[in-house]
Formats: C-alpha cells, sequence, structure tokens
C-alpha cells in the first residue's frame, strides 16, 4: 500500500481542490514513467512477449502529451500490474512499477509507487549481499532524473511515505 489515507494537497490537482498544476502533474507522470522503464527489462527478460508494462508506460507518456484519457491509461495501468500476478522477484515488482506509472494520470501520489517498485526490483534482481547496494544506486538514478520544478515535492513525499513504501527512499 503506498497511498496514505490522508492525502496530501501538495500532490492533489487542481480542479480537485488541491494545489498541483496540470504540468507539475505531467511531469511526475513522465518521471513515474522513467523510474518504471529503468527497471521494464526485469520484466521483459521473463515475459518477452507480454507487451502490458511497456503499454502502461507508453499510455502514461501519451496522456502527457494528450493522446490519450486518463481512464485509458490507468485501464493500462491495471493490465501491466496484471501481468505481475503470476511473477515473484523482479519481474513482478518491475510490472508493478509499470502498473503504478499508468495509474500516476489518475492519482499524482502513483509516482512514488513506480518509483518505490523500481527500487525493489532493483534490489531482488541481485544476490543478496548487494541488495542495499542496488537499492540505493536505483533511488540516486531515480532522484538525478526529477525535474527541477517537481523535484522538492517529490523528496518531501519521499520522506513523508517512505514507510508505506517498504522504506525504501531511506
Amino acid at each position: 500500500m503506498i497511498l496514505s489515507s490522508e492525502r496530501d494537497p501538495r500532490l492533489v490537482t487542481l480542479r480537485r481542490g488541491g494545489l498541483l498544476t496540470d504540468e507539475d502533474h505531467h511531469r511526475l507522470a513522465l518521471w513515474a514513467a522513467a523510474c518504471a522503464e529503468h527497471v521494464l527489462g526485469l520484466f521483459e527478460s521473463v515475459r518477452p512477449q507480454d507487451a502490458r508494462p511497456r503499454e502502461a508506460i507508453g499510455a502514461i507518456r501519451a496522456w502527457v502529451r494528450g493522446e490519450v484519457r486518463m481512464m485509458e491509461s490507468r485501464a493500462l495501468g491495471g493490465h501491466a500490474m496484471g501481468a505481475a500476478r503470476d511473477l515473484r522477484g523482479a519481474a513482478r515488482f518491475a510490472a508493478y512499477a509499470a502498473g503504478q506509472a499508468g495509474a500516476v494520470a489518475h492519482v499524482a501520489e502513483h509516482d512514488l509507487g513506480a518509483a518505490a517498485y523500481a527500487i525493489k526490483a532493483a534490489r531482488v534482481s541481485v544476490p543478496a549481499s548487494e541488495a542495499d547496494g542496488a537499492g540505493r544506486a536505483e533511488c540516486a538514478w531515480q532522484r538525478a532524473q526529477l525535474p527541477e520544478a517537481v523535484r522538492e515535492l517529490v523528496l518531501s513525499d519521499q520522506q513523508r511515505r517512505n514507510h508505506l513504501c517498504w522504506s525504501v527512499f531511506t
């Protein structure tokens, strides 16, 4: 569970009574897509014929460009999560990362879900003795991809919801 029961108004769009602009919502969506795509190969190496996670990542990018509606991106995110159900390990977490990215169009707070699952995928993709380092490296890579306009927002949200995200942002 990566969503807090108490919504942060900075991550709720203006039209829903929050403080998040459409531009920043789009930035969060593209960052989530980058996080998910960074580990997508861990899924595709196990299920090369299953395009659902890649389609979810493509859908969120298309949503940002105004080419698909929110409901389509969210649905494709759900299909990506469905691709994870019978898997274990890195492939499962990579598919979940893609699913969370697709859902950012619906709820911006899913951005951390994409990032957290990508970190989990990186951690379990290596021997246990290397897991902490792999997780820290993935987190550092993600933070380097953050657009400056939403950097402080994401970093403070990581601190706020870290306990819900398996403490991967520590």
